[in-house]
């Protein structure tokens, strides 16, 4: 295993503090809101944004960075709500949704033609450091780090979308499907990246490993 240095974070400040800088991007609630429409329809979701405290976003998602604790209600809210297997399809889903909207509107295609021109190892190393570069905007006040592309093993460590929770199963599959979206486009079609390890069930870092390809 090949150890690397990418690394990036948010604002290092606590969730659930008055005042935290910690901001996520939108797309965490948007495509939540698709996924969750798509398989329960447009009423399942209102309820949960107003279980969540969202109740403002029923009229209209969010158009730029939000707090980071509206996307751990948001989560929370999901949790509570649906029973285990369906939700963490959902949230999959979410994140390839997620994924989805990145390659169309913040990697721009000529960078994207490139990735793909280039062998394996150097494309998912040169993709892992544009990822942990841009990490504020996804890992909100926890703190990213890729510990190796070959294989893929990626980690956030105090992930707020599973800090100070108990579970019996990996509870960040969000992360997962946008990072299987991210790479699968750009470096190998085999890959499917899963959390083999969540903060939620040890109470250490979430890590995520692409389990499909060698």
């Amino acid at each position: 295993m090949k150890a690397l240095v990418f690394e990036g974070s948010g604002a290092g400040v606590s969730y659930g503090h008055a005042g935290s800088s910690a901001r996520i991007g939108p797309n965490a609630i948007i495509q939540m809101g698709a996924a969750v429409t798509a398989r329960l329809g447009p009423v399942a979701w209102a309820d949960m944004l107003s279980s969540a405290g969202l109740s403002h976003y029923i009229a209209g998602a969010p158009e730029s960075m939000v707090d980071e604790g509206e996307v751990v209600a948001l989560h929370r809210a999901l949790r509570s709500s649906i029973s285990t297997p369906l939700r963490r399809e959902i949230a999959y889903e979410a994140g390839l949704l997620t994924g989805d909207y990145i390659l169309a509107h913040r990697i721009p295609k000529p960078a994207q033609w490139v990735l793909k021109a280039l062998p394996r190892r150097l494309a998912a190393h040169v993709l892992t450091s544009a990822i942990a570069k841009h990490a504020w905007t996804f890992a909100g006040s926890g703190h990213f780090r890729a510990i190796s592309t070959t294989p893929l093993v990626l980690e956030i460590e105090d992930n707020p979308l599973c800090r100070g929770e108990a579970s019996a199963v990996p509870m960040c599959d969000y992360y997962a499907g946008t990072f299987t979206r991210l790479y699968c486009a750009l470096v190998d079609p085999r890959m499917r990246i899963e959390e083999i390890a969540c903060g939620g069930m040890t109470g250490g870092a979430c890590r995520f490993m692409d389990v499909a390809t060698d």
